[in-house]
């Protein structure tokens, strides 16, 4: 079942078209990987695809986890998010004076069972529903082995880890579909080799479809089953690993030089 389909989607600020007849389908559990040169379009896509931007021409339509399908042309990114996507972005955005605990509780929040009224009284279901909720942000945080510092600062975090509790914080929202954009960013080479496990992982344990953004071709080369690449607004190539990798017009537009896929 496709989770994501894109119909030629385009955008163009003040006359110059940044994207131009972009076509994705992307099914249950696919991980794949969005590249291209600075400026190709990548985060212009990921801002349509989670209502940052809505696409000038062309249809977004997106499945959430029960296979209730709908075009999201023109949806706030709140609805994007309540629709089964959710995204971390190039640049860290987390809420950094707040703890690493309530940057997580903050997703959670928004599909508690709890009404206003309980929330203002602190009645008994109110405690009760916000102990599952922390339990639950916990068990998030475990899996990125941040939870020992969920009463810290998210600013006095190391930088990977911030990397690692957006991740975190998009994963809490119960999303069908995730959007990476460029998570290894400021990553060294062993945290990069960690997050590659870590993207895998999550993937397989919460069953969900993943689309990301990457500079680092190693990581893309060595977790994307599929790649597609973009090049003034355009898809340029679209195939497996092996296959991009030995691409020459990607070759000559992108990577400069035939990179080696690792198994």
């Amino acid at each position: 079942m496709a989770v994501l389909e894109v119909k030629n989607i385009s955008i163009e600020f003040g006359g110059l078209k940044a994207v131009s007849n972009f076509n994705l389908k992307l099914e249950s559990g696919e991980l794949v990987g969005l590249i291209g040169p600075n400026g190709a379009g990548k985060t212009t896509i990921f801002n349509m695809l989670t209502g940052v931007y809505k696409p000038t021409t062309g249809d977004i339509f997106l499945s959430n986890r029960e296979n209730l399908t709908k075009r999201v042309n023109g949806f706030k990114p709140y609805q994007i998010t309540q629709n089964g996507a959710a995204r971390t972005f190039q640049n860290i955005r987390l809420f950094k004076d707040l703890s690493v605990l309530d940057n997580v509780l903050i997703s959670l929040n928004f599909n508690v069972k709890y009404n206003s009224l309980q929330a203002i009284l602190r009645t008994t279901a109110f405690y009760k529903e916000e102990e599952k909720l922390v339990e639950k942000a916990m068990a998030i945080l475990k899996i990125f082995n941040i939870d020992t510092k969920a009463n810290e600062l998210a600013k006095n975090l190391p930088y990977g880890e911030q990397r690692k509790l957006e991740i975190a914080r998009a994963l809490a929202t119960g999303p069908n579909l995730l959007l990476l954009d460029e998570p290894a960013a400021g990553m060294n080479p062993q945290e990069t080799e960690d997050l590659m496990k870590l993207i895998r992982f999550i993937r397989d344990e919460f069953k969900l479809t993943i689309l990301l953004i990457e500079h680092d071709m190693k990581l893309v080369m060595g977790i994307c089953e599929r790649i597609i690449v973009l090049d003034y607004g355009q898809m340029i190539a679209e195939g497996p690993p092996e296959e991009i990798s030995k691409n020459p017009k990607v070759i000559k537009v992108y990577l400069g030089e035939e990179v080696e896929f690792d198994a």
